[in-house]
């Protein structure tokens, strides 16, 4: 008999809200089977399960859910895992240089904010000397 999941079973073990795991359902990133009265209890395969780790492992890469739905799609007919293993890596590539874009951005950014901190303590530690000075010639 194969191993079958409930909605919470998946919640805990990855820790996800049962509604982020209805959402991905909503998606067609898993397909529960339905039981119980009226089909409102939803049975996870482990086909499921191994869906719901994938697209957490492209989220934390940065993968919308469209392209990890693409790519995890893709992964359901193993006959040929070249278009597969292409695509992944051209969307990785993609990834990386939007990163890597990010980056350099934000190290620009960290740079222009260590110049202003210099300026800033410059013209402090010149108002305070100012300051000093002006007590200094107020107390003689």
């Amino acid at each position: 008999m194969s191993t079958t999941f409930s909605i919470s079973d998946l919640a805990r073990e990855f820790d996800l809200t049962t509604r982020a795991i209805r959402f991905y359902e909503d998606l067609g990133l898993l397909q529960p089977q339905r039981s119980g009265p009226g089909g409102r209890s939803r049975v996870y395969t482990q086909r499921d399960r191994t869906r719901l780790k994938l697209t957490l492992r492209a989220k934390r890469l940065g993968l919308s859910l469209t392209e990890a739905k693409d790519i995890i799609d893709m992964y359901d007919s193993p006959r040929d895992t070249g278009p597969q293993l292409t695509k992944f890596l051209d969307v990785l590539a993609a990834h990386r240089k939007q990163i890597e874009e990010q980056m350099a951005d934000l190290q620009a950014n960290l740079d222009e904010i260590k110049v202003h901190q210099k300026e800033a303590r410059a013209l402090l530690a010149k108002a305070q000397s100012g300051a000093v000075s002006k007590s200094k010639r107020a107390g003689a």
